[in-house]
């Protein structure tokens, strides 16, 4: 009963072979058959490589939630250079409740307005980097993936006569209130006021200002060495001594989470507007740079993603299995139509050879006569 019942599931397993063998007598290999099988083989093992760039290639996935902390500090990383000299001009931040936030963290170092040779040129590339992030987006995942923790290079224009120096640099970083607020640069260093704050420019001579400037950086967060801000490499210069510069910035939090960095950074959007201070003409006004911020209550998730390890498998078999069974089909199909064509080829002859024998009987026969 036990070797019946053994035969009667080696039967069943048999029947269920999904791959059956075909006898050696059977299977004929002829030199179509090699050539399509070497292309099918070349063709699978170009998929496959292609295949495997586009496993080991990333995206950034964005997801957008709403930002629930609003007890934190927001850090303000500013480096900014000024065509006037340090003691005539001074910066800070007053948010939106007037409050004036301490700005001992900015340091004010004399400097040439004019760069070097050198630093035009990477500041030629820098502007030439952001005309592209405005027409090809993708771009900016590219600058994603090549943010790394770090402290950014410095730009210092130190020389040894400070006396020469016209111009003022102004960086460093600022901690303000996630609100609101306005963060400017004008005439005269800030002091504190009951109602606010005050700058002392009574004490600075018209002739002295001149507003024109270069942002080499302005951003919000940690610092993150590869990304490169909207007004990062913006310059303005101004013939006016009474000039004044608005920039309209809107601040979305940003928590980034790559396979190189995981930090909460912020990007920000802007426009700007300038004009020239007259109070005879009716434009009214204080001379500066002004930078009024606004932070979104959205926040930005953006993830690297990567394809898994089950999807490339999956993938691959499918080329391997599609290519293998489609240039099967095409093979035979092709060698049907040969066959058929040389079928008809071989009828084509016989027929006329026949036709040809047939005349020939006939003529023989006419001469035997």
């Amino acid at each position: 009963m036990r070797r019946l019942t053994k035969k009667k599931a080696l039967t069943l397993v048999k029947e269920l072979d999904a791959f059956p063998k075909v006898p050696e007598s059977y299977v004929e290999s002829t030199a179509s058959g090699g050539t399509v099988s070497l292309i099918a083989f070349a063709l699978m093992a170009v998929l496959a490589f292609l295949e495997f760039f586009v496993y080991r290639d990333t995206w950034m996935n964005y997801e957008y939630e709403v930002d629930k902390d609003y007890s934190s500090k927001l850090r303000i990383n500013v480096d900014i250079t000024v065509a006037m000299r340090c003691q005539y001009v001074g910066a800070d931040v007053l948010d939106l409740a007037e409050t004036m936030v301490a700005s001992d963290g900015l340091k004010y170092e004399p400097v040439n307005f004019e760069l070097p040779p050198e630093q035009r040129l990477w500041h030629m590339t820098l502007l030439h980097i952001q005309e592209r992030l405005k027409l090809e987006h993708s771009l900016k995942d590219l600058l994603f993936k090549s943010a790394m923790k770090g402290p950014p290079p410095s730009q210092s224009q130190r020389e040894d006569n400070p006396t020469s120096l016209s111009a003022c640099r102004i960086h460093g970083h600022l901690y303000v209130n996630k609100v609101a607020g306005n963060f400017h640069i004008t005439v005269g260093k800030s002091i504190p006021h009951p109602r606010g704050h005050a700058h002392l420019a009574a004490l600075v001579s018209h002739d002295t200002y001149n507003f024109s400037h270069r942002i080499d950086h302005l951003s919000f967060g940690e610092v993150l060495p590869g990304i490169i801000s909207p007004l990062d490499g913006t310059e303005k210069v101004s013939a006016d001594s009474n000039h004044m510069f608005q920039y309209f910035i809107t601040i979305v939090p940003t928590k980034l989470n790559t396979y190189r960095v995981s930090a909460e950074t912020h990007q920000y959007s802007v426009t700007e507007q300038d004009r020239v201070i007259n109070h005879a003409a009716g434009s009214h006004g204080v001379s500066g740079i002004f930078m009024k911020y606004d932070i979104s209550s959205l926040m930005v998730r953006v993830t690297e993603q990567h394809m898994p390890l089950w999807q490339f498998l999956v993938r691959l078999c499918g080329i391997i299995g599609g290519i293998f069974s489609t240039t099967g089909m095409l093979h035979g199909m092709v060698g049907y139509l040969v066959d058929i064509v040389c079928c008809r080829f071989q009828m084509g002859i016989y027929r006329h050879l026949k036709q040809v024998n047939t005349e020939s009987s006939l003529c023989t026969e006419n001469c035997t006569q």
